[in-house]
């Protein structure tokens, strides 16, 4: 029982800015003191990333006072972007709105009661009987697990269309007056966008065009709970940025990677497409250290830190996106999507061409 990818289609807000006009942004909203200024944009020089897109024009984030208004920001951009996203994906797909059977949603960066799958079925018209699964708390892992949990739910309904929605809006989340090297970090690394994924199973008339997803894995690493997420105060989402993220990757994705080719008769040799999230120039790193890859092996995933930085959820899916729009694949051609985020943990996914 296979999954069929249809189609994986990246969003972005209009609002583009260099990395040196969002370090100064940074620098005026946090850091009154020009020592940690100056160490900031050290930080920030060194993330690998040229530009970034921000949810509103850079002269409002000033005007944000407080989370409710951050938050009331997040729900309007979040769902006009999830919508967009959406919309554009089923279009990819040859498919509508009304065809949707599941919609899974994700996003780290906001709070929605309504759900955004919830507001995104409503308005752009999915049927009243679509199956609703919101997802939090899974961070920049969210993009490949949920492609997972498509592929769970479409192995025992395999007609049905499924759609993941992942929208995350980093910029909404940066916190004032906080010198932190995590949130120094973050706000030199983190962008906004969105994406969506459209998903049939093995007995839809869609089912023979496009790469399938064969297997999955997890891996939720013991005693890492402080290694990234948020804490969750008065003030928002603060974020924890641990120094050990890259140290854990050192540590168990090889074998992680091992584990899900395995049973496939498969070595990290055979995969000729690498779909990985773009976690930093430090953890992209790691990760061709430990597979034994090199730059071009992951060239899709450098050019998507440059180009938009690490959108959390989101990020994997414009690599996705973008390695499907690249060079075409061969019939045959083995790939992983892979990411990892708060648990700390790491999703696989292995697709076939």
């Amino acid at each position: 029982m296979v999954t069929t990818i249809s189609a994986v289609h990246g969003v972005l807000p209009p609002h583009r800015y260099s990395q040196a006009r969002l370090t100064d942004l940074f620098a005026q909203l946090c850091l009154p003191d020009p020592t940690a200024r100056a160490v900031a944009a050290r930080f920030h020089s060194s993330a690998r990333v040229g530009t970034r897109h921000l949810a509103l024009p850079i002269e409002q984030y000033g005007e944000l006072a407080g989370f409710t208004a951050a938050n009331d920001a997040f729900l309007s951009v979040a769902v006009d972007l999830g919508c967009e996203a959406a919309l554009a994906a089923l279009s990819d797909a040859g498919l509508r709105p009304s065809d949707v059977d599941i919609v899974v949603s994700t996003t780290v960066t906001g709070i929605a009661v309504p759900s955004l799958d919830a507001r995104i079925a409503a308005r752009i018209g999915m049927r009243p009987d679509v199956k609703r699964v919101p997802i939090i708390g899974l961070g920049c892992l969210a993009g490949a697990a949920g492609v997972a949990r498509l592929h769970d739910f479409l192995r025992g309904w395999p007609t049905s269309v499924a759609m993941l929605v992942s929208v995350e809006l980093c910029s909404l989340t940066v916190q004032r007056q906080d010198p932190s090297a995590a949130n120094m970090i973050a706000a030199g690394l983190f962008g906004d966008g969105a994406a969506a994924v459209v998903a049939v199973g093995s007995d839809h008339p869609s089912a023979a065009v496009g790469p399938q997803v064969v297997d999955s894995m997890s891996h939720l690493y013991a005693n890492s709970e402080r290694a990234m997420g948020w804490d969750v105060g008065s003030s928002g989402l603060k974020v924890v940025l641990g120094a050990e993220v890259p140290d854990l990757v050192r540590t168990h994705l090889a074998d992680d990677v091992k584990r899900l080719l395995a049973p496939h008769g498969l070595e990290v040799e055979d995969i000729a497409r690498w779909i990985c999230h773009p976690g930093g120039p430090k953890v992209i790193e790691t990760i061709q250290s430990v597979l034994g890859l090199d730059e071009d092996d992951l060239a899709m995933t450098w050019r998507s830190l440059h180009e938009i930085g690490n959108l959390s959820s989101a990020s994997v899916l414009h690599v996705f996106a973008d390695t499907l729009a690249g060079r075409p694949a061969s019939p045959g051609d083995w790939g992983v999507v892979m990411a990892m985020g708060p648990g700390f943990c790491a999703e696989l996914v292995l697709l076939r061409w």
